[in-house]
């Protein structure tokens, strides 16, 4: 696939996404269904590292974007568990036992994993839900009943506990999605959105909600940022009072500690289940 001509194509095309004729449509259906096959492989993605930042590679969105403009919702599924009346297919539909080896995970039943969203070897899907544009990299859990949304990015040997909610993101077009660096535990029910980025080894305790406008304390510092979470960091809920007299505290996520032996023995993944 010839990525900047795809890239072109989709440009063009959403420049003039309020008035595309039928034939216009018919035209660029192929090169959409390149771009959501190239997602669903991960040779290309939402998001991208430039060495310091994740930024959105926002014409990903509009392919997406142009993808439900230009499709019709169907019957995608004949499996009872499984059908569904949508504009996209579902990633294993047409998969048999030689494309689960080849791919080298494991999906236990109730797993929906949406077509243009990719999820690597050795990776575990419990009942869960992965949307398009999403990333799961190698060796990473996705628990029960957990979400990855449109577009988050999750590196590899994750663990996405049961519950958790990972924020998705199409519109704005140039909002960076979730960001999930590798080795990271989220512990059970915990929510991030809104573009936050948890850097390499955190530890996010269980119930934790963080958005983009959630104050992120270090206990030993007093230090209160926002939007990203540091490496190593072991996150917990908690509260911090608010700038009135009356004693009200507000939500806070707080960092009490930097990750030691004894936290990554409780959060260690097993591999057991990974071979």
């Amino acid at each position: 696939m010839d990525t900047q001509h795809l890239r072109q194509t989709v440009e063009s095309a959403w420049d003039e996404r309020h008035q595309l004729s039928p034939s216009v449509r018919d035209a660029i259906r192929p090169h959409l269904g390149s771009g959501l096959a190239a997602l669903d492989a991960g040779t290309i993605r939402a998001a991208s590292f430039d060495g310091s930042q994740w930024v959105a590679n926002d014409w990903i969105k509009k392919l997406i974007l142009l993808h439900f403009v230009c499709s019709d919702s169907r019957i995608r599924s004949e499996a009872s568990a499984t059908k569904s009346f949508d504009k996209l297919d579902l990633k294993f539909d047409q998969w048999d036992e030689r494309r689960f080896g080849i791919a080298g995970m494991r999906v236990v039943p109730g797993a929906v994993v949406r077509h243009g969203a990719f999820v690597g070897p050795r990776s575990v899907l419990m009942p869960c839900f992965v949307n398009i544009g999403a990333y799961v990299g190698a060796g990473t859990m996705i628990d029960t009943w957990a979400t990855v949304g449109s577009c988050a990015q999750v590196g590899e040997r994750c663990h996405i506990s049961g519950g958790v909610g990972i924020g998705g993101v199409l519109e704005p077009i140039g909002d960076r999605p979730v960001i999930i660096d590798d080795d990271v535990f989220i512990g059970a029910r915990s929510e991030i959105a809104e573009g936050v980025w948890v850097k390499r080894g955190a530890v996010i305790g269980m119930g934790v909600f963080i958005g983009k406008s959630t104050p992120i304390i270090d206990r030993s510092t007093g230090l209160v940022t926002y939007g990203v979470v540091p490496e190593n960091a072991v996150v917990v809920p908690g509260t911090r009072l608010a700038s009135s007299d009356h004693g009200i505290g507000t939500y806070a996520a707080i960092i009490i500690k930097t990750a030691d032996d004894r936290t990554r023995a409780k959060t260690s993944l097993n591999s057991l289940v990974r071979s």
